[in-house]
């Protein structure tokens, strides 16, 4: 997923480029996505590194060669570099969630939801790691620049999907639902949706124009799967180490909770703090939304259903 979605570039203007392009510490010496879809390899970043550890959450076996090829020298997301404080309030938080939407969007693919969409996928690789329902189609969405780096790795490394797989160059101010269509998409059929790490790098606008198109390509039945969280004043000063223009990036998402907001379009949703998750999985909660922790803020994770037109 691309953290930090180019929908968020235009509300952001110029200086969510320069923070994007600043993130990727420079020199830059691979051939990965620049400006802000590099931070997609961010997030591949601590997928990579949960997946080295012995009580993983989820394996990604992609992630460690999207960085690689990105960054050969290993300098741009260096550990020990400007992002080191950012990552790591955010790597628990990004395990967590991973494992909630995998099972989430396996669980819809089990009732006999047969399309999946996964919204500014950046390096998401499921519809290579994940035991799809055959017959079950994945689309991807996201920059087209995106996309051509993730598949020149992906075929270098031989790797076969699982499912279906369909992507779509597409960018999300654009009118995205029919590209998705003439892709082969069908809205008359259930739907398992994913908006991973896009609600909080969104105005109130942006949210409800997203939900508003993802609502008007789904039936009865159809599942949606997204997280949001406040910004605090941790997460602020880990931005700010990496780039002074990267705070203003963060623009609020919806500007009510999160269940009226999805009710008025139509969703029932099943919203459950990043902590308590944290909890099931047998980990401690992410630092950067630790109950009770000074400057720490809340965090969600969402399953919604279509129960309303």
């Amino acid at each position: 997923m691309s953290t930090f979605v180019d929908i968020a570039a235009g509300q952001a203007g110029g200086q969510a480029s320069k923070a994007g392009d600043r993130m990727a510490e420079r020199p830059q010496t691979g051939s990965g996505p620049t400006g802000i879809g590099a931070t997609s390899l961010g997030v591949a970043v601590l997928r990579a590194e949960e997946s080295s550890r012995t009580d993983r959450l989820f394996n990604d076996p992609y992630a460690r060669a999207f960085i690689d090829r990105a960054d050969p020298d290993g300098s741009m997301w260096d550990a020990a570099g400007l992002a080191r404080d950012f990552f790591r309030l955010m790597a628990g938080q990004v395990a967590v969630r991973t494992r909630f939407f995998d099972q989430a969007l396996l669980d819809g693919a089990a009732t006999g939801i047969g399309q999946v969409v996964l919204l500014a996928c950046g390096m998401d690789s499921r519809a290579f790691r994940l035991p799809w329902r055959a017959g079950t189609t994945v689309y991807e969405i996201d920059q087209p620049e995106v996309l051509a780096f993730k598949s020149d790795v992906l075929q270098e490394m031989h790797a076969q999907p699982r499912c279906r797989r369909v992507v779509v160059p597409a960018d999300l101010r654009t009118d995205w639902p029919a590209r998705l269509v003439g892709a082969g998409f069908e809205p008359a059929k259930r739907t398992a949706w994913l908006a991973e790490g896009i609600l909080y790098a969104l105005d109130a606008d942006a949210a409800d124009g997203l939900l508003g198109r993802i609502s008007s390509c789904s039936i009865l039945g159809s599942i949606l799967a997204l997280d949001h969280n406040e910004d605090s004043e941790l997460l602020r000063a880990a931005r700010a180490a990496i780039s002074p223009e990267l705070v203003s990036m963060w623009r609020g998402g919806p500007s009510g909770d999160l269940g009226p907001w999805l009710n008025q379009h139509g969703w029932r949703g099943d919203i459950r703090d990043v902590g308590q998750v944290a909890a099931d999985y047998g980990r401690n909660a992410p630092p950067a939304f630790e109950s009770g922790r000074d400057g720490a803020s809340r965090a969600w994770l969402v399953t919604a259903a279509k129960t309303t037109p």
